[in-house]
């Protein structure tokens, strides 16, 4: 079978990216108004820096440096499962079908870094759900980005007295990270090590039994500074008291900053939290997959990780 990326003109070729490449795509994302956290890329490139694909142009002159025109990251989780994002193409190479090759030769390229049964996830724009469609993806549901101000006076103190808040890295990693894996679907391992301890962020988990005996994890949340404001994501838990506890929590310690949350738009408890702290929607992606990719535990996510890396 021919690869996609034979179906570009002879002056483009779809490569590996360099770090400085990365970084370029990430301001082009800022560019684009979807606001990544500071560190993302760090963590991202950190876990697999293998997933960063590029499209380049080779400059008529053969002294020029090859540029950058497209872009995008195609994360494996361990072969276990995979997820596409950051797909961006410069301005001004849009709307001559390379992008559509760019796509496809991520696609191709992921599917080869995946074991066979391996589910492929992302948050497409719902303008081109169609496209993604033609190319092996299904509708799940909508994620719907909420935006608002953190209060500048914390709420009133309502979760119930069994409940204790501690940072993340005072629960043992692997109870978290099984935690996480209940919900996500598999193990994200050495990413999610990195995305609870990267620069800037803050974080809290949720214990529920007593404090002298052995409590249960029932949810985790990461807030991160993002070039404005910050982003909750991941907020993973087993109820709605749990979920709105860490996010309030979360947003006490950054009074009156902008916060983002992206919601599965199906889990109406995680949008009345969002709607309650007068958060509104700002836009939305559509939740695709490819593969069969698990279902049962959307009721648990108040807060997906990203919509770049999952």
């Amino acid at each position: 079978m021919r690869s996609t990326k034979d179906c570009l003109p002879p002056e483009y070729y779809i490569d590996q990216m360099t770090r400085e490449e990365a970084s370029l795509l990430m301001s082009w994302a800022a560019a684009e108004g979807w606001n990544p956290g500071t560190a993302d890329l760090e963590v991202a490139w950190g876990y697999d820096p293998d997933a960063f694909i590029a499209l380049r142009r080779r400059p008529e002159d053969a002294g020029d440096v090859d540029e950058l025109v497209g872009g995008g990251a195609i994360l494996s989780y361990g072969g276990q499962a995979g997820f596409m994002g950051l797909f961006i193409m410069r301005s001004d190479h849009r709307r001559r079908g390379l992008g559509r090759v760019l796509w496809h030769e991520r696609l191709r390229r992921l599917r080869a870094r995946l074991q066979p049964t391996a589910w492929i996830g992302m948050d497409g724009v719902l303008d081109m759900a169609p496209f993604y469609a033609a190319g092996g993806f299904h509708y799940l549901y909508r994620d719907v980005r909420y935006e608002g101000v953190a209060p500048s006076t914390p709420a009133a103190e309502t979760r119930p007295s069994a409940l204790r808040l501690v940072p993340v890295s005072d629960v043992p990693f692997d109870r978290l990270s099984s935690f996480d894996e209940s919900i996500f679907g598999v193990s994200r391992g050495d990413f999610l090590r990195r995305w609870t301890a990267a620069k800037g962020i803050k974080t809290c988990a949720a214990l529920r039994g007593s404090e002298h005996g052995d409590a249960a994890l029932v949810g985790y949340a990461v807030l991160r500074p993002c070039q404005v404001g910050y982003k909750l994501g991941p907020v993973f838990a087993d109820d709605a008291v749990v979920a709105r506890a860490l996010v309030h929590e979360l947003i006490a310690q950054c009074p009156g900053e902008q916060i983002q949350i992206d919601v599965p738009e199906l889990n109406g408890a995680a949008v009345e939290i969002a709607t309650t702290l007068g958060w509104t929607p700002t836009f939305a992606c559509a939740r695709m997959a490819y593969g069969q990719a698990p279902l049962n535990a959307h009721s648990k996510v108040f807060g997906v990780t990203s919509f770049e890396f999952g």
